[in-house]
This record gives structure tokens, sequence and C-alpha cells, in this order.
């Protein structure tokens, strides 16, 4: 039996907007938690789903398996391969392999 356990997940990169104040707290729980923006966005939300009851009621309904996405994702490579790792922006410049929030 292995000493190690990985789960292997796979990240999709996406586009949202958020508020002002809602991007700068992201950015500042982030820093309080001495993590990146995007796990705070992942987790906060895994959070809400895990805890909302109703939610969790809709998933086990036939409507929830006909929800049409209106997510805006980023296509990646269509082989398989793995994502490649993200460069540094040039100043100025956005990542965009990363969930980001965008100013309206």
């Amino acid at each position: 039996m292995p000493l190690l356990e990985i789960n292997q997940i796979r990240h999709i990169c996406a586009s949202v907007r958020l508020d002002e104040a809602t991007a700068t707290q992201v950015d500042q729980y982030a820093a309080f938690i001495h993590a990146c923006a995007d796990d705070v966005v992942d987790k906060a939300l895994n959070y809400v789903f895990s805890k909302d009851r109703d939610f969790q009621e809709f998933l086990k309904t036939p409507l929830a398996k006909d929800v049409r996405s209106t997510l805006r994702v980023r296509k990646g490579p269509s082989n398989g391969a793995a994502e490649q790792p993200a460069k540094k922006p040039a100043s100025g410049a956005e990542s965009t392999t990363s969930v980001r929030a965008v100013k309206a």
C-alpha cells in the first residue's frame, strides 16, 4: 500500500466579474490565509454550496442535470496534456491561467 494518496484534480480557467469591493476582499482574505485568490474563490464557493440545504436538494432533481452553462470557461489543450505552468505576466498584463476579477 502506498504511503501517499494523490488525488488529481482537473482545474479549469474561467472568467468572472466581481464587484470591486468583493475583489478587494478576496485579495485581502487570500493574504490573510497565505493563499492565492483562486483558492479563496474555489473554497468559498464549495463551502456555500455544501451548506445550502435547498441547493443540495435541487442537485438531487432532474433539473440540476439540465442547467445551461453560463460560466465563461477558457478552453485548454484537448489532447489530455497537462496545463502548462503560468508565466509571470508583464507589467500591467493580466494572467489568463486563473480565475480573475474583472472590473465592469
